[in-house]
């Protein structure tokens, strides 16, 4: 999505290094840059970067999409962390 790639850059920051995400209330959220899946339940999600990663806490998580960089959350997230 090159609307991340744009605001990223536009604060200065490196692209693509960080997991970058969106998460839409109720339905689950985007992530990108994920290079690593590291826990999987259906409360909490883990996900790692090149730099660094975020934990997604929730109910009834699940993956909708999971490959080449990207990662598609389902469920009702509560909480997202960056690590």
């Amino acid at each position: 999505m090159r609307f991340f790639a744009e605001i990223v850059k536009s604060l200065g920051a490196e692209v693509g290094n960080c997991v970058q995400y969106t998460v839409v209330e109720g339905q689950g959220g985007y992530f990108q840059n994920v290079k690593r899946l590291d826990t999987f339940t259906t409360s909490l999600i883990v996900l790692r970067g090149r730099k660094g990663g975020v934990r997604v806490e929730g109910r009834d998580l699940s993956l909708g999409k999971y490959g080449g960089g990207d990662a598609a959350v389902k469920g009702e997230i509560f909480k997202v962390e960056k690590l």
